[in-house]
């Protein structure tokens, strides 16, 4: 087996290894940006839509509230007295919906797992190469 010999003077050398080592830290903050911006824009999609959702429900809420009052006034009730019952249920429900919601938010990954995978096998790759 013959080995190789590399001419190179110690100073070629970590030149290479510096501008090597540039160029890889440029392309992983470009892979972490392009990952981080494709998950970000999937998630300000979806909370537009829910948004939205949530107008739209809001406006049909505030409709069904005054109906469920005007019902239970109508039914005998003082008007204080149906609008504090419908008030606890809404509140209730609302309650329900926004923990929900909260959970669903929470568990959305957004970390460039990619990008740090990457790096660990850079990490590595210098190690062998200063060694």
């Amino acid at each position: 087996m013959s080995q190789q010999v590399d001419q190179r003077s110690l100073g070629e050398l970590f030149g290479d290894l510096t501008r090597q080592m540039s160029a890889l830290v440029r392309q992983e903050i470009d892979l972490a940006r392009a990952e981080v911006t494709g998950k970000a824009t999937s998630a300000a999609r979806d909370v537009a839509i829910m948004g939205t959702g949530v107008g739209l429900l809001y406006a049909g809420l505030l409709a069904l509230i005054g109906a469920a009052v005007l019902f239970l006034a109508d039914q005998g009730m003082t008007p204080w007295q149906a609008a504090l019952i419908v008030a606890i249920v809404v509140a209730v429900v609302g309650g329900l919906l926004v923990m929900s919601s909260r959970q669903a938010l929470a568990s959305r990954d957004i970390a460039p797992k990619r990008t740090v995978e990457t790096l660990k096998d850079d990490a590595e790759w210098a190690k062998e190469r200063i060694k």
